[in-house]
Parts: structure tokens; sequence; C-alpha cells
């Protein structure tokens, strides 16, 4: 936390209040961020900062400064579906309703109109970077771009045929061109996203394997998420998914296992050996009656947390408060322990768990030196937050996206008091009402 020696830094900005996730349970009064070059150059005191020169400059004297949220798992063009597939189980709401009004509707046009509007309401609740499972990954990118958000695009595999593809070859193939494509990208980086177990083969998944491996990129796959799964693959297979998984080659640092609501002690055990992360979606889970994630227990065994939304046709809003501040709640009546996932564990796990399952954490998921300048600042003046008694806790028990003020990706600004700076609210408002009267007269 020494001076900046640049002669003038990029940006400078001053905050009553430092959570930097980084060390861990430290909690910074009246310091300053310098940031140059898109990155964390130094944190000083803020009368050290007054006297530096800085081509902005931002006072936030009644602030806390986070890092941005790393939305773990989500599918952004389904926010145009919010509200079309309530209060029925996950398999009726996957094969009665989403994948026909896919079937129907989903086009180029439509991604890119229902990630411009997920994008709008992610940023406005503190989230930088964000994990996405949808057709069209091209389309989310140049949207991600155009915002200047970070993204990492877990491009879709099926063995059926979609709007985006044939076959899982076609899947693939059009996977490993998107990662040529962004190779080098600051912003978008992209993975494998085979759907799920039971919605690809073995096949595809050991030249998933493989690739993954050669490529170095993650893979995201819906693993365990309900009962029902788990019990059609003994019927059909005899083996549980994970244990497919593993035989196959998938279970590695690479894998991310989204919603993992069925998991037994070996299984965790697994999971832990191999530096495997999980990616909870509570309340997904509980809108889907899907399950409940162990994540005191996962914690404990020594496995990485991450923590999604999951899409807003099964959320329905994609506000992290909200999802970190459910976690800590229902991680503690599931582990029947007060202390289990602790307020320091929940943002933990909402920010640098993320940046560890996407591989990114040398670059963002907390408030360090040389990292980007991914930021997220909370406003004080909400009575929600009064009085400060405890910073971290009121981040995670006490605040709502309705907090955030302030959002940087790389030190570019992405709202400011509230608005924002790359995207165009009133097209994206337009937009939206477009589907909606499309959805209403079908």
């Amino acid at each position: 936390m020494s001076p900046v020696p640049n002669p003038e830094a990029d940006l400078i900005i001053e905050a009553a209040w430092i959570v930097p996730v980084v060390p861990r349970d430290a909690v910074i009064t009246d310091h300053a961020l310098i940031i140059n070059n898109k990155r964390i150059e130094a944190i000083v005191p803020i009368n050290e900062a007054k006297g530096l020169s800085c081509k902005r400059r931002v006072e936030l004297s009644n602030h806390i400064l986070m890092p941005g949220f790393v939305n773990a798992h989500g599918h952004t063009p389904m926010s145009l579906f919010r509200g079309l597939a309530d209060d029925i189980p996950l398999q009726e709401w996957l094969e009665d309703r989403i994948w026909p009004l896919e079937g129907k509707y989903v086009s180029r046009e439509f991604v890119r109109d229902g990630a411009m509007l997920t994008l709008a309401e992610i940023i406005r609740s503190g989230t930088t970077c964000f994990a996405d499972n949808y057709f069209f990954p091209d389309e989310v990118a140049k949207v991600a771009n155009e915002a200047s958000l970070r993204a990492q695009l877990a491009s879709p595999v099926l063995d059926f045929p979609t709007v985006w593809a044939q076959d899982a070859d076609e899947y693939i193939s059009k996977t490993t061109q998107l990662h040529d494509d962004y190779r080098s990208s600051e912003l978008v980086s992209i993975a494998f996203g085979p759907h799920a177990p039971y919605t690809v083969s073995d096949k595809p998944l050991q030249r998933i394997a493989a690739l993954a491996e050669e490529l170095d990129v993650p893979i995201h796959i819906h693993m365990h998420e309900n009962a029902r799964e788990v019990s059609d693959a003994l019927a059909s297979d005899g083996r549980r998914p994970l244990a497919r998984m593993a035989d196959l080659g998938l279970v590695s640092p690479r894998l991310l296992c989204v919603h993992a609501t069925q998991l037994v002690d070996e299984e965790i055990q697994l999971l832990s050996q191999q530096g495997a992360s999980v990616i909870h979606c509570p309340s997904s889970n509980l809108k889907l009656a899907s399950g409940l994630c162990e994540v005191d227990k996962l914690l404990k065994r020594g496995v990485n947390v991450a923590l999604g939304t999951d899409g807003a046709a099964s959320n329905n809003d994609l506000d992290m408060f909200g999802e970190m501040h459910l976690m800590a709640l229902l991680g503690k009546a599931v582990a029947q322990d007060a202390a289990a996932v602790s307020a320091q564990q929940a943002l933990e796990i909402a920010t640098l768990g993320g940046a560890r399952a996407l591989g990114m954490e040398r670059d963002i998921g907390s408030l360090e030196v040389g990292k980007f300048a991914d930021i997220c600042a909370v406003s004080l003046d909400h009575l929600s937050l009064r009085p400060m008694n405890n910073p971290v806790s009121h981040l995670v028990y006490a605040s709502n996206g309705s907090v955030v003020s302030h959002v940087w990706c790389a030190g570019s600004l992405l709202l400011e008091d509230g608005e924002l700076q790359t995207l165009d609210l009133t097209l994206i408002k337009e937009r939206a009402a477009h589907w909606q009267a499309k959805f209403a007269q079908a």
C-alpha cells in the first residue's frame, strides 16, 4: 500500500471503506485505489492520494468499495422469458415450456436483445464478470464487448439439433472457432458448455475433455441438478452422472459442476481431490425444487464454490446481492449450524470463488495490487446499511442491487450514480417491450 510511482494515474477512487476480499477479513478505512493501465497499481491512505496527480478522481466519502461480483452461471438471453415458466418442476419446466419457447423464438435478434437486457440488469447490481451458456454466444460476446463487461461464454454442446448447430460435432467445432476468434480478447473468453450428462453422449464428452485440456479452458456442465437426473442415470447406465464424467476424463480443475444438489460424500471427496468447482445457484434450485447444495460441507472438504444466478427464466432476477444473501442463510439451515457459510465466506464465494472457477483468479475476484480494476461501489445512504457497524455483514445480510452506485470493469466506468454508461437503456426497454408483445400474440 505504497504511493503510486507514476507521475499521473489514470484514475483514483477514494472511499470511506474498502473490502478487498484478500486479505481475508480485511476492512480498510479511508483509503484510495490508484488505477493505471486498467489495473490496481496501489492502495493508499486518502491523505496520500490527495497529493497525487490523476486524469480522473472519484470521491466516494460515504461508500464501500468491493470487488465486482463474478456471476459464474447464467443464460443471459433467457431474461426475455422471465415469468413464462413459473411454479413447475425442472423436467416439465425444461421439456414442456423452455425448449418449445426456444424452438419458436430463439434467433440472433432474440439473443442480442436478451443479452442487452441482462447485462444492463447485472451491471446495475454490481456484477463485473459473468459466465454464460446459451445459443449464439458470438452475439453475447459482441454485447459484452460493447458494454465493456467481462464474460466467459460456455458455448453449448448437445447431441440434438438446435438453431445454433445440428449435432455434437458442429457444436464443438463452433466452440473451438470461437476460442480462436477471442483468443487475444481481454474481456471475452470461451469455454465448453455441454448442457448436461443426459443430453450429451460419451464420445462428444471425451472429445471435450481432450480439447479442454489442449486449449486450457473450463467445462461448464449442469451436474446432479436434481434427484431424477441421478436416478435416471442409475437406471439407464448403472452409474451416477459424476462417476460417468470421471470415467470419461472430465473431472479435473477445469470442470465446473453447476447446481450439484445431489452429491454424496465420496463425490465431494472426488471433486476436492481433482480440484473441480461447484457453481451454486440457490434461487433457481429452490424455485425448481431441485434440491439443496451442501455448501458448508463442500468448503470444509476444500472444494472451490462459486455463485451463479442461473437464468431469469428460473430465478427470476439476477441480483448477486440477493443470491449471496440466500446462499449464506441456506448454508446455515442445510448445515444446521449458524456459523456455517459466514458473511466473509459468502462474499468470497460471490467474487474470488467465481474467479477461481473461471480460471481468472490471477486477474479478478479481489481488490489487490496488480489485478484488473473490476470494482463495485456501494452507497451507504440506504437505511438498511445504517449504522455502519460491520461492512462485510452489511454487504451480505442487508444489501441488494439498489445500493450499487458505481461499477468499473478494467478501470472503465460502466455505472455512475446508478446510471448506465455503456448501454442504451431506452433501446433495451423498447426491445423488451417488442418481445413482450410477440409472446402475448402467441
